[in-house]
C-alpha cells in the first residue's frame, strides 16, 4: 500500500503543479476582486468539488470491491472522504496559509457546516453516481483542478488586494500541498483502506 501511494504521489505531482500554476496565473488576473465575489467563487468551486470528490472516492470502492459493496460503507466512505478531504484541502490548508501569511481578511469557511443545506446532499449525489455508474478518470482530473481554483478563492477573500512575489510562491506551495497529499489519499488512498486484497 504505501509504495502505491508513493506511486500515485508522484504520477499526480506533475498535474498538480499544473493546476497551482493555473491558480497563481488566476491571482495575478483577478486579486483586486472583492471579498464579496470570491466568497460566492468559493460556494461555486467548493461544491462542485464535493460532487467529484465523492463520484470518484466511493467509484475506487465500488470498481475494487468487486461487487461486494454494501450501501452504507459506501456512504459512509464518499461522505467522509469527499468531505473531510474537500474540506481540509479547500478550507483548512487555505486558511493554515492565510494565517501564516496574515492576510488581513482571512477566515475559515467550512461548506459542510456554513452551507450545509447545499453542499451535504451534493456529496450524496457524487456518491449515487457512483453507485449507478462508478468513473474515475475525468472526475479525478477535474476534481484537481476545482480543489485548486476552490482553494485559491479562499486564499483571495483574504488577500485585502495586493500581492507581491512572497505572497505569490507561498500561495503555490499552499496550492500544491491544499491539493496534491489530501486529494490523493481520498480519491486512492482512503476507500482502498476498505477493499479486501
Amino acid at each position: 500500500m504505501l509504495k502505491r501511494i508513493v506511486k500515485e504521489l508522484k504520477r499526480h505531482a506533475p498535474f498538480t503543479a499544473f493546476g497551482a500554476i493555473t491558480g497563481i496565473i488566476i491571482m495575478f488576473l483577478f486579486h483586486r476582486l472583492p471579498s464579496r465575489i470570491s466568497y460566492n467563487v468559493f460556494y461555486t468551486l467548493h461544491p462542485i468539488h464535493v460532487v467529484l470528490s465523492a463520484l470518484v472516492t466511493a467509484s475506487i470502492y465500488k470498481l475494487y470491491g468487486k461487487g461486494k459493496v454494501k450501501i452504507w460503507i459506501l456512504l459512509l466512505i464518499g461522505y467522509v472522504g469527499s468531505m473531510g478531504i474537500a474540506t481540509l484541502s479547500d478550507s483548512l490548508i487555505p486558511y493554515l496559509g492565510e494565517s501564516l501569511l496574515r492576510l488581513p481578511n482571512k477566515g475559515i469557511h467550512i461548506g459542510f457546516m456554513e452551507k450545509w443545506w447545499l453542499v451535504n446532499p451534493l456529496a450524496i449525489i457524487g456518491i449515487a453516481l457512483a453507485y449507478f455508474r462508478p468513473t474515475t478518470k475525468f472526475p479525478h482530473a477535474g476534481h484537481v483542478l476545482l480543489s485548486t481554483w476552490a482553494s485559491l478563492s479562499h486564499i483571495m477573500m483574504a488577500l485585502g488586494g495586493g500581492i507581491n512575489w512572497v505572497l505569490v510562491i507561498v500561495t503555490f506551495l499552499f496550492l500544491f500541498l491544499a491539493v496534491w497529499i489530501p486529494c490523493c489519499l481520498s480519491d486512492i488512498v482512503f476507500p482502498l483502506l476498505f477493499v479486501k486484497r
